[in-house]
């Protein structure tokens, strides 16, 4: 299986990458065949947890190489990192004014955002974790980019351990789908399908990701900056607050600390 991944052209190992985030979206959904709901507690730590993550990996496996590269070229190495960074916040916003969706947890007609639309219930939850997949499938993308644009900064080793930090991370997101379409009604089987179809941007993302960067090398930095600020736009604008919402702050601050020292320690240990 090793031989074989590192045989594959990195545009073919960003693609089998994200096949494996999604993979792991489909595994969360799964929950759904065994369970009606999910205690709360539970999946505040688990979203805390996803959050860790996804902080973690902004920094270690995006904004570190970014800065790192940028001073290389001998570039503004701060300023190259703060605009990616923003821009890739500013997208993220845009996207959630303009994108019908509605977060988990949202009683049936509240909670909806972006523009007003007669969309049922159902697709509008897959919306609202398929904007958490596109930085994240976005991100794995540009790392294999930046393997494959021969920058000493990027290591298969560091891209490898952001796709199975994210993958992990993928699993409360694809239960916090099914779980609650299973809660309203909806048969397990269509639940499932609903939960991993947040999933499937994640290997389109990764492949535009990863051409870009091959095809366009000196927007390498900002891409890696960008997939960064969209990853922390989704932390703080949805992650955290979802896992507060309750009376369980402790839990999902514990599920920080530990999503945040996994990803550490993948990139750390594998970079």
């Amino acid at each position: 299986m090793v031989a074989w991944f590192l045989s594959l052209s990195p545009v073919a190992q960003a693609l089998a990458a994200t096949c494996f985030t999604w993979a792991m979206t489909a595994l969360g959904a799964g929950l759904v065949f065994f369970f009606r709901t999910i205690d709360r507690k539970v999946l505040d730590g688990m979203l805390g947890f996803a959050a860790g993550v996804m902080i973690a990996a902004s920094f270690w496996s995006l904004l570190a190489p970014a800065i790192e590269m940028a001073e290389a070229e001998g570039r503004r190495a701060w300023l190259t990192a703060m605009v990616g960074f923003l821009s890739g916040g500013a997208f993220l916003w845009v996207v959630d004014k303009i994108l019908p969706h509605i977060h988990p947890g949202f009683p049936a007609g509240e909670g909806r955002e972006g523009v007003k639309t007669s969309w049922q219930r159902s697709v509008l939850l897959v919306l609202a974790i398929t904007l958490h997949n596109i930085p994240e499938g976005l991100a794995v993308g540009v790392a294999f980019g930046a393997v494959a644009a021969g920058y000493p900064a990027a290591s298969l080793g560091a891209a490898l351990a952001l796709a199975i930090g994210i993958g992990i991370q993928n699993l409360p997101e694809g239960a916090a789908v099914s779980v609650p379409l299973r809660r309203e009604g909806m048969s397990r089987l269509r639940s499932f399908v609903y939960g991993q179809m947040s999933g499937v941007v994640e290997p389109v993302a990764g492949v535009l990701g990863a051409v870009a960067v091959i095809a366009m090398r000196p927007l390498l930095p900002y891409a890696l900056s960008f997939a960064a600020g969209a990853m922390i736009y989704v932390v703080a604008e949805e992650l955290i607050p979802e896992s507060q919402a309750e009376k369980h702050s402790d839990v999902a601050t514990i599920g920080v600390m530990l999503g945040f020292a996994l990803m550490m320690g993948l990139d750390v240990g594998l970079g």
